[in-house]
């Protein structure tokens, strides 16, 4: 069985689309979202409804459970660095722009995604199985992969939220990190996602038109779409 993690679409209709149209090559048999669906992008409602209408199942991402709980938002920010803080403040504005646009049904639809979700040897989390905002980075050791993802007790763990994918063969069990679909933060611009086969996971990336999704956080409103803009541009996360 072939299996596709599709995570951390962040409201980007254009890149998910290409994705989409990707996914026919690939032929996976079950697809699986990552979370972080619909805040950061021009289209937090369609892409939402686009996973719907294709019956994805999934997990909860950290961006997915700030739109109905902003206090969780709230923590992270308190325990980040001081230097963040116009980060935060800009994620706020955002997040309440997205709520706005989703409305309560597709924000209450969110809030039934799991934070584990399984399909055979595979166990797909956004961050950890615990914590939407937490999770391992790709320099990571394998003590602290089992740390994170032991008690999946799982012989493939997929995640996203960091937006670096990278694949980790370990003793008699593979972690991966899926990447994003929009808002890279490796370097390559292009969408990503992953494709898993027995223990075997492929790392997919999928070039679309930026400049297309630029257009339309302009044409929507998108708060601070600047920012978000240079960072689809670049691949990488850019400071504020």
């Amino acid at each position: 069985m072939r299996i596709a993690v599709v995570s951390d679409i962040h409201g980007n209709l254009t890149a998910l689309e290409a994705v989409i149209a990707d996914l026919r090559h690939t032929g996976a048999d079950v697809v699986l979202q990552g979370g972080d669906l619909a805040h950061g992008g021009a289209g937090p409602a369609e892409v939402v409804d686009r996973v719907r209408e294709l019956g994805w199942a999934g997990v909860r991402g950290n961006t997915d459970e700030m739109l109905w709980a902003p206090e969780t938002l709230q923590d992270f920010a308190a325990g980040a660095p001081p230097g963040l803080k116009k980060l935060f403040e800009m994620t706020e504005e955002m997040r309440m722009w997205t709520c706005e646009r989703l409305g309560e049904a597709r924000v209450e639809w969110l809030k039934t995604m799991p934070m584990v979700q399984r399909c055979g040897e595979l166990a797909v989390v956004h961050a950890s199985p615990d914590d939407t905002w937490r999770g391992p980075g790709p320099e990571s050791s394998e003590a602290g992969l089992q740390k994170a993802f032991g008690v999946l007790e799982a012989r493939v763990v997929v995640y996203g939220h960091i937006h670096m994918p990278f694949v980790r063969e370990l003793s008699g069990w593979t972690v991966a990190n899926s990447g994003s679909v929009s808002l890279s933060y490796d370097g390559d611009a292009r969408a990503s996602y992953a494709v898993v086969e027995g223990e075997r996971v492929e790392i997919r990336r999928v070039e679309y038109d930026i400049e297309a999704e630029v257009e339309a956080m302009r044409r929507e409103g998108l708060p601070h779409g600047e920012w978000v803009a240079a960072c689809l541009r670049t691949g990488k996360f850019v400071g504020v």
